[in-house]
């Protein structure tokens, strides 16, 4: 019957096959992540004995959800599993009472979130920097130290348990003024989440990480909305590859208002977390 059912960490190698043939950038790595977040919002549907298709919703507290890895094998489009889907984390959602639902979406997959009622909110793009461009190191930066007030601030939501597992990989803070993280990635490193105070700060988290990664080619994903942070990515040498669009859907009737501050998000989280 082709029923959706929970994803599990035995269905990994499976959302790797789906992930390399779509061309993205997670590790196995990333989905053990998102499972150890949302155990109950990571979902599959199999057909003819494997995943063909998968959908994971990360809940930030109660006010707000983000849904990532909508994934359907190539072979089986068509067949609307997608929606099915994302139908059922939608419900999920609803039934857990998360205020707001929002997602990156790709080019393809816009039509289905507008069919199933998500509404454009602006744009985000991913740049990349290729291996071996000198330029990084810019200032000392400290130990990681979560400035949770300034976070919320900047992304609307308490995230502090995403925060608390990435923080683990790669982190860095500068004393109240910001922080940044990044971590391995199956085509790039990725940079991010990076919330600064100012331009000066990011400059600084973002030197200390391409210090790191001379070697490799680094993917950053930049709201157009934060001026600075595009500066800033054409002065360290990355080029823009991709843009989808940041959609939300109200998950309860008369939602509070979300009060984020893109000005203040230099590098978002990646698209399966926001």
């Amino acid at each position: 019957m082709n029923e959706v059912r929970l994803l599990s960490a035995a269905d990994i190698p499976a959302g790797m096959r789906l992930k390399e043939a779509a061309g993205w950038n997670q590790t196995a790595a990333d989905w053990e992540r998102v499972l150890a977040l949302q155990p109950d919002g990571c979902f599959a549907i199999e057909c003819d004995g494997q995943v063909r298709g998968t959908t994971t919703a990360v809940c930030f507290g109660k006010e707000l959800a983000w849904v990532g890895m909508v994934l359907t094998d190539a072979q089986y489009r068509g067949r609307g599993f997608a929606r099915r889907l994302m139908e059922h984390a939608l419900a999920h959602l609803r039934e857990k009472r998360v205020a707001w639902i929002k997602l990156d979406a790709t080019d393809m997959g816009r039509p289905l979130y507008e069919r199933l009622g998500f509404r454009e909110e602006g744009a985000i793009e991913r740049w990349i920097r290729p291996a071996g461009v000198v330029r990084g190191h810019t200032g000392a930066v400290g130990r990681f130290d979560p400035d949770t007030a300034l976070d919320r601030q900047a992304f609307g939501a308490d995230r502090s348990g995403l925060l608390q597992v990435l923080a683990d990989i790669e982190s860095a803070s500068i004393a109240g003024m910001g922080f940044a993280m990044g971590r391995p990635g199956a085509r790039a490193a990725f940079f991010g989440p990076c919330v600064a105070r100012s331009v000066d700060a990011a400059r600084k988290l973002l030197g200390w990480f391409l210090d790191q990664h001379r070697q490799e080619s680094v993917y950053w994903d930049i709201l157009p909305a934060n001026g600075n942070a595009v500066a800033l990515a054409g002065e360290f040498g990355f080029e823009p590859v991709r843009r989808l669009a940041r959609m939300a859907l109200a998950g309860v009737e008369d939602p509070p208002a979300l009060c984020n501050d893109d000005a203040r998000v230099y590098a978002a989280a990646g698209f399966e977390f926001g």
